[in-house]
């Protein structure tokens, strides 16, 4: 990879592993959403996909996860816009906005745990929707995200 290439580069300039890396490993993507039927909001479980290692916050089998997991999240530029439930703290949505990454980022401290360190992924909290079932998911939102209008 190029030497700080978050800094020196579009994201559109960014090669495969370049734009894998940008992902700090919180899982905070990996948690199921909901949108209200009604309102349009999106809401968010502690409830995670059940490929989601709960503990590490890793993709049991990232591979081949769209294949089996239907609705994975799939960031690219082309679906960047239509993730506006990403975190502020999100790298893709942080240089995508003109923002630097966050100090605990990987590849800013140089330590892939300091994303657990700091407190910002689901690792401790999160289940796996393997432990819930469907009809309980109401009982585990965490998030309310209001519909953009």
């Amino acid at each position: 990879m190029r030497k700080r290439f978050w800094e020196r580069f579009s994201l559109e300039e960014l090669d495969h592993e370049e734009w894998e890396a940008l992902c700090d490993g919180c899982g905070r993507c990996c948690l199921i959403k909901l949108e209200d039927e009604d309102s349009g909001d999106v809401l968010t479980l502690d409830v995670a996909c059940k490929l989601l290692d709960t503990r590490q916050c890793r993709c049991q089998d990232y591979t081949h996860r769209f294949a089996r997991v239907p609705g994975c999240t799939q960031m690219s530029l082309r679906t960047l816009r239509d993730f506006h439930w990403l975190p502020n703290s999100c790298a893709y949505r942080r240089l995508h906005e003109g923002r630097s990454l966050e100090s605990w980022h990987p590849l800013i401290s140089g330590d892939s745990q300091s994303v657990h360190r700091a407190r910002v992924s689901v690792a401790g909290f999160a289940v796996s929707e393997r432990d819930v079932p469907e009809d309980r998911w109401e009982d585990h939102v965490i998030a309310v995200l209001p519909c953009e209008e």
